[in-house]
């Protein structure tokens, strides 16, 4: 390569259309032939994928073959009036097509003269119609650039989409319009774009998939390596090898390489792109490419924190499945990763190494400090209190909270936080209060008893010396010395009880303090049933356990004194757990499963993940080998232990024994690349021992008629199921389970007796009138499903309202057989779209997703036979 070419390779911005390292790909020749043949299409990716350069080289084919071809770039145009931008189109297109100079046409009186009588959108309507293909005869592709752009504005552009579909409509009446056609290039989705799906174009478009370079692709970039390196072949894969083709850190890695060829001593491919990209890459990033993946994902705080959730589940298990959902196409457009084979891996290694775990974690830590509490609560139905903050967590919360643009379940959750907070302040000073009077009433009493004690005192004086020797002497010292040898060791025995319960219970109060309220309560209730455990050491090494976990919880931990109360506990847990002499599910056995994920949690601290594995495996085994046969509804399955044990002591709560599985789950997934194999069966045993978790805990909340929070169980498990986090969308409901929905719809009729269910939910729906799988909502599906919601005793049409949950819930406890016929389970409908008071929240899309949704689970059924 001469000097004169040394610039061959271009980073950033359309490459010329002579520039001699464009690439040509599949989708070149497809843009081309499909715009040939008058049909309308659209290419939207990610930034920087080579899109503009696209639209230049396709143009010039097409002009070399006679059509007439007009660019709009609406970056150009700016965030201006819906007149202003509508009249910058017909500037642009007189422009492109020459109108001035060939036709001696003057835009701006023209559009003067027709803005006063009509629309902006008519405006555009009637200049390409009696303008443009008046005076032009040739084919006209009208190349539209940059159409997100179109989300900035303040008013909708649903009407230009439509007038697209409008002229690709009228070609069949009116054949002028065959010679018109459009290409949308920008970052966005269709569904992004127009809001009115009614009037889309992009359902009778044509879509044109951009990938990126492929080895058999890139012989022009070989070219500019050639008399630089001795095997440009080699060059170029290693360097497809790091970027994956994506065409700008292709074009980038290339020119770096050229310039590395000139030292005396290159450096590697992988050595530059570590040197070059990845170290310091914010401040190496230039022209800005990794930067605006970045600030595309971080863009909104409402939103970044489902996007890292969702890549870090990629980055976990090397690819997922592809979802047609938003967060899925907004990780798509960012570029990070890319959709193969309907499943989303990241895009390349370079990808891999600057947006690597750790980044993850600190994003979402920023983003959010109290995710991981956040999630629990939301996943819950926005109910379970234990999992708000408290103490310095909060405050730090609100502190980051503030002027941040936060979404409405934040407020909510930072709101529920600070109402706990007030609470448990009222009741801190009340149990102060109430500690003080106890105080001086035992001081009142001890005075009483000091000085009944004197009384007696004197009268035991009385006594005659001859009285007080009666007894032998030397029985008498006999005696006395054994009761006070017992004594004394019974006395020591509790007090270190006594103490290790005390400090059990302070180191409890400090983890409340920093907010970890369902920690500290865990801890509170191990002090209390260490009560009821006769075995001493048994007792101490419960308590024990307790306190390493508690030091291994803080902000701040401890890991050092966490190892100093393992192992005093060592020795017992080496005598009392071995699994095969485990045979019942008491206190011992559920030492044991505490001791083995206390320990397993030290190892994660530790970052001795193989180990903490091992522990947690254990702790698994055990619950799994302690199961019984017990009726789940009408079928006679294997149930855990914690729901049919008649054991008083319950050191293991059913909150526990979930975690146990979402951690190994968790452990196993973040260290599979370690043990391939073995971990990922164990990873399939122990999800599926969780879905029948949630089953048992569900089959026992509905036996009780514990109505409520079997809903919010049912809406977990079902969420649990689909693999999903906060709600169901339509392809997950399309493919959920139907072994799994006959189940739980068997539970809710078999203990309602046949009153609750999803199954009578889904004839009522029917007997309403309302249609299966709506994909698009009409006036009369509005009226059908508030007559649903009205037959199931969610909606009062009288007032035009919906009951408030409360309200829902108090009816069905107090009579469930006197509510309405499928009033339960609710499955998330109070958690999405109704407010506390009955009321609709702000988001209507929601509302509407619901009810789409709605209908798509009630064709499930239906095909499920349900």
């Amino acid at each position: 390569m001469t000097t004169s070419n040394s610039n061959f390779y271009q980073i950033g911005a359309s490459l010329p259309v002579d520039a001699p390292s464009y690439v040509q790909r599949q989708a070149d020749e497809k843009f081309y032939q499909k715009l040939k043949a008058g049909k309308f299409c659209y290419v939207l990716n990610s930034r920087q994928m080579g899109k503009s350069s696209l639209r230049v080289q396709t143009m010039q084919r097409l002009q070399k073959q006679g059509t007439v071809c007009a660019a709009i770039d609406l970056t150009g145009i700016g965030k201006v009036s819906q007149e202003q931008w509508y009249g910058g189109i017909v500037y642009n297109l007189s422009e492109s097509c020459q109108l001035e100079d060939k036709f001696d046409f003057d835009w701006q009186e023209w559009w003067q003269q027709h803005q006063a009588v009509l629309s902006p959108v008519q405006c555009l309507s009637l200049f390409i119609q009696k303008v443009l293909l008046d005076k032009i005869q040739q084919p006209i592709v009208i190349f539209v650039d940059e159409i997100d752009k179109v989300l900035s504005q303040d008013f909708s552009a649903d009407d230009f989409f439509a007038l697209i579909r409008f002229f690709q409509n009228q070609r069949v009446d009116n054949p002028i319009f065959q010679r018109l056609t459009f290409a949308l290039l920008g970052v966005a989705t269709p569904s992004d774009l127009i809001t009115d799906k009614t009037q889309t174009p992009f359902n009778i478009g044509e879509a044109i998939e951009l990938n990126g370079f492929q080895t058999d692709e890139v012989e022009p970039l070989i070219k500019g390596l050639e008399g630089k390196f001795n095997y440009p072949q080699r060059v170029i894969e290693e360097i497809l090898h790091w970027t994956g083709g994506q065409p700008f850190l292709t074009q980038k890695l290339c020119k770096f390489m050229v310039e590395e060829s000139e030292k005396n001593n290159p450096n590697s491919v992988k050595e530059v792109v570590k040197s070059r990209i990845i170290e310091n890459w914010e401040s190496q990033d230039d022209p800005e490419h990794l930067r605006t993946i970045r600030d595309r994902i971080l863009s909104s705080e409402q939103r970044a924190g489902y996007l890292l959730e969702l890549y870090k589940q990629i980055q976990l298990h090397g690819e997922i499945a592809a979802k047609k959902n938003v967060e899925s196409s907004e990780l798509r457009l960012s570029g990070l990763v890319v959709q193969r084979q309907n499943k989303l891996r990241v895009y390349n290694r370079v990808y891999q190494q600057v947006f690597s775990h750790n980044w993850v974690e600190v994003q979402l830590k920023n983003l959010r400090p109290y995710s991981e509490a956040f999630r629990a609560w939301v996943a819950s139905g926005c109910t379970d209190k234990s999992r708000l903050l408290r103490g310095k967590a909060l405050e730090s919360a609100e502190k980051w909270a503030k002027d941040k643009d936060l979404s409405f379940q934040d407020k909510q959750f930072l709101a529920a936080s600070r109402e706990k907070e007030i609470a448990f302040s009222n009741k801190k000073a009340e149990y102060k209060r109430a500690e003080e009077d106890r105080r001086a009433t035992e001081d009142r009493n001890k005075i009483l008893s000091e000085a009944n004690k004197k009384a007696v005192e004197d009268r035991d004086k009385i006594l005659s010396e001859a009285q007080r020797f009666r007894i032998s002497s030397i029985i008498a010292f006999s005696v006395a010395a054994i009761s006070l040898f017992f004594t004394i060791i019974l006395a020591t025995q509790t007090h270190t009880y006594i103490k290790t319960v005390e400090e059990l219970t302070k180191l409890a109060g400090e983890l409340e303090n920093e907010g970890s309220d369902s920690e500290a309560k865990e801890l509170f209730s191990l002090a209390g049933q260490s009560v009821n455990i006769k075995d001493r050491k048994l007792k101490l090494a419960i308590l024990n356990t307790g306190i390493s976990y508690a030091y291994q919880k803080f902000e701040n931990k401890d890991l050092k004194k966490a190892e100093n109360y393992l192992k005093k506990i060592e020795n017992i847990s080496k005598a009392r757990c071995d699994i095969s002499k485990i045979k019942k599910y008491d206190a011992e056995s559920q030492f044991c499963i505490l001791f083995l994920k206390v320990s397993g949690n030290f190892f994660k601290e530790n970052n001795k993940s193989e180990k903490a594995i091992e522990q947690y495996k254990s702790a698994f085994d055990i619950l799994s080998d302690l199961k019984q046969k017990r009726k789940r509804g009408k079928t006679l399955v294997k149930v855990s232990p914690v729901f049919i044990s008649q054991s008083k002591v319950n050191i293991i709560s059913k909150q526990k024994i979930e975690d146990l599985h979402l951690e190994l789950i968790r452990l196993i997934s973040e260290n599979n690349d370690k043990n391939s194999d073995g971990y990922e069966t164990i990873k399939t045993q122990t999800k599926d021992s969780l879905g029948e978790y949630y089953l048992d805990e569900l089959n026992n909340l509905l036996l009780n008629k514990k109505w409520q929070e079997a809903d919010k169980r049912t809406h977990m498990l079902m969420l649990y199921i689909a693999d999903k986090e906060i709600f169901l969308d339509t392809e997950s409901i399309k493919t959920f389970s139907c072994e799994s929905l006959r189940y739980i719809n068997s539970l809710w009729e078999f203990h309602s007796k046949q009153h609750f269910g999803l199954s009578i939910q889904k004839k009522i729906w029917i007997d309403t009138r309302n249609r299966l799988a709506i994909k698009t909502w009409k006036n009369r599906d509005e009226e059908n499903f508030i007559a649903f919601v009205t037959s199931i005793g969610w909606y009062e049409k009288e007032k035009e309202n919906y009951f408030a949950y409360n309200q829902l819930v108090k009816k069905v406890e107090e009579d469930y057989q006197k509510t309405s016929a499928g009033i339960m389970p609710t499955l998330g409908f109070y958690s999405w779209v109704v407010d506390e008071s009955g009321k609709m929240e702000k988001v209507k899309k929601d509302y509407l997703y619901f009810k789409r949704d709605r209908s798509f689970l009630f064709e499930r059924l239906d095909k499920c036979n349900l």
